[in-house]
């Protein structure tokens, strides 16, 4: 690029960012004053190409060297050149947060982007399962992921740059560590270094054959290592297993003991710095990533609904970009497949209007005369619908009206803003929200209200009903229906929304709120591939059956769940992993090829339990004539490795049982968070 070219780019790019300094500014008001509360955020404006290059990275401008990011970035090329989707905007989990706006966006996409970089910077600040890498927002000692990244960039690029290092080999051991990158406890809190529990006797080669080939003699022998000590080792008949208990955490299992296989000796050696390094470095990366992962429908939707209330609801979208905006978030929220945006999208509404709901009916349930028996006959729910309505006062504000703000409940008000607007300091045509406070916000954007949800507060169940009204005190009793909805919690739902953006992530989520009532409502549905018919067709509508298959999309972030059972499996220092197996069968193909990686990061044969789904010709015949599936059998089988070739064995469904859930295991969260 020619130097007036480059001063172009940069006199362009400052221009667009001198644009939208007002908007940046009053996206990060907006969101405080709705309670939101994000991480810094550091905006920059970058071109087409850039925008791929960061997609590719993740969200970072420096990563490691690897293949894998050319491949990545000429995916996300060929998608925006054929009409696969066009990437507005990418934002990263740091503090500051980092957020990358494309420079050909419209106004209208511009202020959509930064609502949305808003929300999303308050979830990585606020979620409960960011803080497991980062320590949290307050910890002083939160790690600086950009930095983390490009330290690890220059370190590799140092090994790929020695002279004594293969650069093949180190972007091939990169490979190996990336098989497992999905094999981590993403449930712990992360630590760079890590002690693996096991026996101190479970050393990870045999110490006496090594002993015997150093000619000692039994009396030096005796000086150095007692007696017992030397029996554990010397004792064919003792074996000693560890860790304890299987250990999710694969990746950090070979870096304490694995080793590299030697060619020319044909043994098991010592792994070399730079690759014990290089399996920390993708360790961490992995922990790093993995919040995202994990919270993907939740973080996405989350953005999305606060997207939609600031630019739709709080009209951040100017008349001239109204039409503009609706066609970008019709979009996103269109985009085929399983659509994190939409579904967290309902996801939210579903939560806020269920809470809303609660929270009304526990007030109707507590005039005299209304009772759970009653309720649908003996309330007009038209005419509560109507009470629930803003009052005029907050629903339109502009200068004219500033004095009807003094007859609304004082907490509804900023009341400094408001003399700051009757002032003429603030625009309330351009900002009304301005003179609002969170509460004020949360009456004037009452979900139960919105034109789209106003039949929600009656489609609840008698059974619901009841279970609300049974366990109601009678404590607060009303003499009126409009002296009870008086007394409504108008900060209820959004005040849910913040404790659920909290702690949970997608699987959490999705187990809690995932009910038949949002399942029927949205209308979901599973499908399935038919082996009597070569087709796929619809499987069930059955809440109970969605759910099921939904979870288990995200469930280990959609890939298999495997544990480490033991390192020294036959007593051989061989590694047997185990598939926690839940009704989904590994691919065996990939299987095959994922051990012949982690034999590469364990130096010795690889072992891995599973069982699988098997039905014979025979048995799909004869399901064909009679127009049904056929019934699978079940069985354990035995992959190995031993660094030529991979072979399957049947074993003994005993071997196998334990690795069998009962039903669906979600996996979700360490046993002593349920208690």
């Amino acid at each position: 690029m020619s130097k007036r070219n480059s001063n172009a780019d940069r006199f362009r790019k400052q221009a667009i960012a001198s644009d939208l300094e007002e908007p940046v500014t009053e996206a990060r008001n907006l969101a405080q004053k709705l309670g939101l509360e994000p991480y810094p955020v550091k905006y920059w404006i970058i071109d087409y190409d850039e925008m791929n290059e960061l997609i590719a990275y993740g969200g970072f401008q420096s990563r490691y060297p690897h293949w894998r990011w050319g491949m990545q970035y000429d995916k996300q090329q060929k998608q925006g050149q054929y009409g696969g989707g066009k990437a507005f905007e990418i934002v990263n989990n740091d503090n500051p947060a980092h957020a990358f706006l494309q420079e050909s966006n419209t106004i209208a996409d511009q202020k959509a982007v930064i609502t949305h970089v808003e929300a999303h910077s308050d979830f990585f600040a606020n979620n409960e399962w960011f803080g497991l890498f980062t320590g949290g927002r307050v910890d002083e000692d939160a790690v600086n992921a950009a930095a983390m990244l490009e330290r690890h960039a220059r370190a590799i690029d140092e090994y790929m740059s020695d002279s004594e290092i293969d650069r093949a080999e180190v972007e091939k051991w990169i490979d190996h560590c990336l098989s497992l990158e999905d094999n981590i406890d993403q449930h712990q809190v992360f630590k760079r270094r890590l002690d693996v529990d096991g026996p101190a006797d479970a050393i990870d080669e045999d110490i006496a054959e090594k002993l015997d080939e150093l000619g000692l003699s039994d009396e030096i022998k005796g000086e150095v290592f007692d007696d017992e000590w030397l029996e554990k080792f010397e004792e064919n008949d003792v074996q000693t297993t560890f860790p304890e208990q299987p250990q999710k955490d694969v990746l950090a299992f070979v870096r304490e003991h694995g080793k590299q296989y030697d060619d020319e000796t044909g043994r098991a050696v010592e792994m070399d710095a730079w690759q014990r390094d290089i399996l920390d470095m993708m360790r961490a990366e992995a922990y790093y990533f993995a919040a995202q992962k994990m919270t993907k429908v939740m973080n996405e939707g989350w953005a999305a609904y606060w997207e939609s209330t600031m630019m739709t609801d709080e009209t951040f979208a100017g008349d001239d970009e109204f039409m503009n905006y609706a066609d970008h978030m019709a979009k996103v929220l269109a985009s085929g497949g399983l659509n994190p945006y939409s579904l967290g999208m309902e996801l939210w509404e579903y939560v806020e209007n269920r809470t809303n709901r609660r929270e009304v009916l526990e007030r109707l349930l507590r005039v005299e005369g209304v009772s759970w028996r009653n309720l649908m006959d003996v309330v007009d729910f038209e005419s509560v619908l109507e009470t629930l309505e803003a009052p005029a006062a907050i629903d339109t504000i502009t200068p004219e009206t500033l004095d009807a703000l003094e007859d609304v409940p004082e907490e509804w008000v900023d009341h400094e803003a408001l003399a700051a607007a009757r002032d003429g300091e603030i625009d309330v045509e351009q900002y009304p929200w301005k003179v609002l406070t969170y509460e004020g916000l949360a009456r004037r954007h009452y979900s139960l209200v919105k034109r789209q949800h106003r039949g929600f507060l009656t489609r609840v169940s008698q059974q619901d009903v009841e279970q609300i009204g049974r366990y109601l005190f009678d404590d607060a009793r009303y003499g009126s229906i409009e002296e009870a909805l008086a007394d409504v919690e108008f900060t209820t739902g959004w005040d849910r929304m913040f404790d659920i953006r909290e702690s949970h992530n997608d699987v959490t989520f999705l187990d809690e709120f995932l009910t038949p009532e949002f399942i029927t409502e949205n209308n979901y549905f599973t499908y399935e591939h038919s082996k009597a018919t070569g087709q796929f067709h619809v499987a069930s509508d059955a809440a109970e059956d969605v759910k099921k298959k939904l979870l288990l999309q995200f469930t280990n972030f959609g890939k298999p769940t495997i544990a480490v059972y033991d390192g020294n499996y036959n007593n051989a220092n061989e590694l047997l992993l185990g598939h926690q197996y839940n009704g989904v069968m590994l691919d065996l193909g990939q299987a095959r090829e994922t051990l012949k990686r982690i034999f590469e990061l364990w130096g010795r044969p690889v072992n891995l339990l599973t069982i699988v789904k098997e039905v014979d010709d025979h048995d799909i015949e004869v399901a064909k004539r009679r127009n049904r599936e056929p019934e699978p059998e079940e069985r354990g089988k035995l992959l190995r490795y031993d660094g030529t070739n991979v072979t399957i064995e049947d074993v003994p469904w005993e071997e196998v049982d334990h690795l069998a859930a009962d039903d669906v295991d979600y996996d979700t969260k360490p046993d002593e968070w349920l208690a």
